[in-house]
């Protein structure tokens, strides 16, 4: 057996000395009356282990195995810690981003010797990284994204003293270019309003187009949220697919559970929505299944949301109108309230975001626009004549 150390200080010693399975063994006794024990195959590797661990139990860090890896990390924090704590929506999408890009890439480091290093290089390599459908390369914001919950996995384990810093922090993200949002202009808000008189789902659209409804929020509706007398609706609720059935479920956050005014001819498309929905009752007979909510399938059932989506989209097309998401009626409804020169607060309090912060960086273009539109109306109001020299009018009102 090789030299102890000092008591209090852990011991090293030799294992099957003189075979070809020789070993050195560093050795910690624990408060509790267990030990750790660290390996090397040499001396001094076992003791650059052993004063490594030493230093994590006085920084009051708990004893991490160097055999556990990232990705075992990360599938047990993905299943025991999220999968309680989020939405089925955001654990699907860290799920994938999970599974997809950090386990692939990462899964086999280490834990306590994930470095900065090795998220600058996940990061660059990712970038470079074609995409699944071959069109191009992974993109900067999927790239954020997966940077943003690998981080958020690393700061649980710092809390949990698995580790002594979170080394996402140590590293910048990529450059994201946001992608402009492109909503629909008040002339093919118009447009899209005629074309759906009369289909099956028209006051969906119409709902989500005048009230920015998320679609989850939409498809969550009961009746009893909604009333036509007094012009009100109550978003509580959100229809989500969760463990592969559709649930309704508490709205997103405490700013989404709201109370909105509804327009009247969002009103009058809900009146005769209700009058359509009870005909289908009717014809349905026993095969109605009643839920209660505002939007269902022709048999009463939940309104699956990819099928509402799948539907708006054939919509626009038949329509002529560009291509939207879903999502993006809730973008229209912000554009135009900004539009007509309603306060960043009040729609806010419209679209359920939880801090201002947020509306007013979705919609910085708008307000951008709108800016100029007053600065161009202030200049008309009281700027001096400007000589004719053939400048163009827009030109003239920079």
């Amino acid at each position: 057996m090789g030299k102890r150390r000092a008591h209090g200080e852990g011991a090293l010693f030799v294992r099957n000395k003189g075979t070809a399975r020789e070993r050195w063994v560093g050795r910690l006794a624990l408060a509790d009356g267990t030990r750790q024990d660290v390996y090397g195959k040499t001396q001094a590797e076992a003791k650059k282990k052993l004063d490594q661990l030493k230093t994590q139990r006085a920084d009051g860090l708990a004893p991490t195995s160097d055999k556990l890896r990232v990705g075992q990390f990360l599938t047990d924090w993905l299943q025991n810690t999220v999968r309680t704590s989020v939405r089925p929506g955001t654990f699907r999408g860290y799920s994938t981003i999970v599974n997809s890009y950090l386990v692939p890439k990462l899964g086999g480091v280490a834990l306590v010797k994930l470095t900065p290093q090795d998220i600058q290089r996940f990061q660059n390599d990712l970038l470079r990284t074609p995409r699944k459908d071959g069109r191009g390369t992974v993109s900067s914001g999927t790239v954020a994204n997966a940077r943003r919950v690998l981080g958020r996995a690393l700061q649980q384990a710092t809390a949990w003293r698995m580790i002594a810093r979170n080394p996402v922090r140590l590293v910048d993200g990529p450059h994201v270019t946001r992608k402009e949002i492109t909503p629909l202009d008040p002339d093919q808000a118009r447009e899209l309003l005629a074309y759906i008189k009369g289909d099956r789902l028209e006051a969906l659209y119409t709902v989500a187009l005048a009230l920015g409804l998320r679609r989850g929020e939409a498809l969550g509706l009961k009746w009893e949220d909604v009333d036509l007398d007094d012009g009100l609706l109550h978003v509580r609720r959100s229809l989500q697919r969760a463990e592969g059935k559709l649930q309704l479920l508490d709205v997103k956050t405490a700013k989404s559970r709201r109370t909105v005014s509804l327009p009247l001819f969002a009103i009058r498309a809900l009146q005769k929505h209700r009058l359509r929905q009870e005909g289908e009752r009717q014809a349905a007979l026993d095969r109605w299944t009643e839920t209660a909510l505002v939007f269902t399938s022709p048999f009463g059932a939940p309104l699956d949301p990819q099928i509402a989506s799948r539907s708006f989209a054939r919509i626009l097309e038949r329509a002529g109108l560009p291509h939207q998401r879903f999502h993006d009626l809730r973008h229209a409804c912000a554009s135009l309230l900004l539009a007509q020169g309603l306060e960043l607060k009040v729609i806010q309090e419209i679209l359920g975001h939880s801090t201002i912060t947020i509306t007013g960086n979705l919609y910085a273009h708008v307000m951008m626009g709108l800016k100029r539109q007053a600065s161009s109306e202030m200049e008309a109001l009281f700027g001096d004549p400007l000589p004719n020299i053939g400048l163009e009018p827009a030109v003239l009102a920079r």
